[in-house]
């Protein structure tokens, strides 16, 4: 069952996994990345994960995600994360679009998508938690990235992307990281990063549902989000801009980090997706353990690929919705797989360096 996960961990990690095994407990950091429909054929595991793994997890855990991520443990951090996953799934899948779809009703069915996930007392449970400590990743849009005009926005990224090729800390010349986080006894490490200009703003009743919105926005295809309440006055968007699957020191967090992840590989931002030689610092990793589907398994899938934004695109609403359902049935293998590995306590024989 094994062979459906491919299983990584950085060195750190590894000597834990050989030490005693994967312990819940020793979880300090959960990741989730950006990546859209990709979410889909993580959707057995996650399902296992919240039914076997969740409960014998100790507070505090850090539960860190940008865009579709930060989705995914919005339902976790809730009183039944089973049902508010359930309820994810179904508006997800739910989704319909005319053929020339504009900017502004993507934004409002994410938004009927996002209040579905959160039910009637979501916000509250997410910051009531005790035990999950919610942190999502938004980026504030500067200089010409702030613009309504459809033509400078798209100026402003060109020039972000350009920014971003020469050097990644130039990013930060078009966009500012903000990390919205509940209030806690003990900040998360990465509450400190300094590797581009990033705010820190405590999450509310008030600003929950918009930081969530904020970090799902892609530019251009759905609308900014501004007058976030408790946040910097500006434009925001999608968290996956500067943390598509995050570069950030993971190893001054103590315990494990656990990112169950759609790929085996680290795309730090969403202008990296194609610089393909360029990937995070291998320090930043250490203590990470990394679980995503393996490439037998994904080749299996219909397509043989996991969903992705463009199915929108090539299937029609019948053909797109019949696909994600076969993932998501398939998906439940990885679930299996994952809970096979802890019972016999076999990640560190089926681990190989991240």
């Amino acid at each position: 069952m094994s062979a459906v996960l491919d299983v990584r961990a950085g060195p750190d990690a590894l000597r834990a996994l050989e030490n005693h095994g994967l312990r819940p407990g020793d979880v300090r950091v959960m990741v989730g990345a950006s990546g859209g429909p990709k979410w889909l054929v993580l959707n057995g595991l996650d399902r296992h994960l919240m039914q076997h793994f969740l409960p014998a997890m100790q507070a505090p855990v850090h539960l860190l995600g940008s865009s579709i991520g930060t989705w995914r443990f919005a339902c976790w951090a809730q009183e039944n994360p089973l049902a508010a996953y359930g309820r994810f799934q179904e508006a997800y899948l739910a989704q319909r679009y005319p053929e020339k779809v504009t900017a502004r009703q993507i934004t409002e069915k994410s938004y009927q998508i996002l209040d579905h996930l959160l039910g009637e007392t979501g916000i509250a449970e997410i910051l009531d938690n005790r035990r999950l400590r919610s942190n999502i990743v938004t980026v504030r849009g500067r200089h010409l990235v702030q613009a309504d005009h459809k033509f400078l926005l798209m100026l402003g990224l060109t020039f972000g992307a350009i920014s971003n090729l020469a050097m990644r800390r130039l990013l930060g010349l078009s966009f500012e990281r903000v990390l919205f986080h509940s209030r806690s006894e003990t900040p998360a490490r990465f509450h400190r990063l300094s590797d581009l200009p990033t705010r820190n703003v405590v999450l509310t009743p008030a600003n929950l549902r918009s930081a969530l919105m904020a970090s799902a926005s892609i530019p251009g295809v759905l609308a900014a989000v501004r007058g976030i309440p408790g946040a910097p006055h500006g434009t925001y968007y999608d968290g996956g801009v500067t943390d598509y699957h995050f570069d950030i020191p993971f190893h001054q967090s103590d315990g494990l980090v656990f990112y169950p992840h759609f790929y085996p590989r680290i795309t730090p931002g969403w202008f990296d997706k194609m610089l393909r030689w360029r990937g995070p610092s291998r320090e930043h990793y250490r203590n990470v353990l990394l679980v995503a589907p393996s490439a037998s398994f994904v080749a299996s899938l219909p397509h043989g690929k996991i969903p992705d934004r463009n199915d929108f695109f090539k299937l029609d609403d019948e053909a797109r919705v019949a696909y994600w359902q076969q993932v998501i049935d398939a998906s439940q293998a990885l679930g299996d797989a994952f809970g096979e590995l802890m019972e016999r306590q076999r990640f560190a024989a089926v681990a190989r360096p991240l």
